[in-house]
């Protein structure tokens, strides 16, 4: 991918750009045509952090960087393509209502999901593994806690999973460039695969009956799986898995949000991998 050292450019009326379509987005409370990602096509990824990730991310295609005067100074200066400066209330209309941009969003193409086998081969000792856990943000959250954590792969389910969208890029805070994603039909299949591997796989679930960290003690190769919350982890899936731990907590509180139960197993697992200088 070609790097563009041009300056920033500021947009204005009646300048259209053949590679780039129209130089000033629409107006605020216009349609917003591609503001969602639809599955396949171009989506929106906005926040500082988001945004520079996916710049730097040689395997991002970036068709379009949207940046008030100020945000366009955060930007590197070398970068896949130049930014157009635009107004905050520009930025607004291209992307969801109520997007938290901090004056910048670029728009690329989807990353290319890798196979289970790929995660494998290329040696990524842990990996999550997430049960039809639904919700944008909590999956940028696992996003984050696993970049953080020193947990490289994350599989899901190639349907009951969103797409990673603007939304989870966000909460993800530019680990989406980081964390290798794998799709897969079956997701007790899939861990059958990783035991076949050497992977301890560990459920967490109420019913546990060891404690997360005890559980992941010792493992050299593991995957850790998270349910949708609610109804937790499938009873099949459960059943692949080759123990079920519980993170210990106060009797006052039923569960955990799933990204926070994430947080937490991840830390337990990286206690002895990654110690305290």
């Amino acid at each position: 991918m070609a790097r563009n050292h041009s300056k920033p450019r500021k947009a204005h009326a009646g300048a259209d750009n053949p590679r780039r379509g129209p130089a000033r987005p629409p107006r605020r409370g216009a349609k917003a045509r591609d503001a969602g990602g639809a599955e396949g096509g171009p989506l929106w990824i906005w926040g500082t952090h988001a945004v520079i990730a996916a710049l730097a991310n040689p395997a991002r295609t970036c068709h379009e960087v949207l940046a008030t005067e100020n945000a366009a100074q955060r930007l590197p200066a070398t970068g896949p393509i130049a930014p157009v400066l635009v107004t905050a209330r520009d930025i607004d209309a291209r992307l969801p209502e109520g997007a938290v941009h901090q004056g910048i969003a670029v728009k690329v193409d989807p990353l290319e999901p890798v196979a289970l086998e790929d995660l494998i081969d290329a040696g990524i000792s842990h990996i999550a593994v997430l049960d039809q856990v639904s919700d944008p943000h909590n999956l940028g959250a696992v996003y984050r806690s696993a970049a953080a954590f020193g947990f490289g792969g994350l599989v899901l389910q190639t349907r009951n999973a969103p797409n990673v969208t603007g939304v989870a890029a966000k909460a993800a805070v530019g680990a989406i460039e980081t964390v290798r994603e794998a799709r897969v039909v079956n997701i007790a299949r899939a861990l059958e695969q990783l035991g076949e591997a050497g992977y301890h796989t560990v459920g967490l679930a109420g019913e546990g009956k060891r404690l997360i960290a005890d559980a992941v003690d010792g493992a050299q190769k593991l995957a850790i799986v998270l349910g949708a919350e609610g109804p937790g982890i499938r009873p099949a899936v459960a059943k692949a898995c080759a123990e079920l731990a519980r993170i210990p907590i106060a009797p006052e509180m039923e569960s955990l949000n799933v990204s926070n139960a994430a947080a937490v197993a991840f830390y337990e697992s990286s206690r002895k991998r990654f110690p305290l200088s």
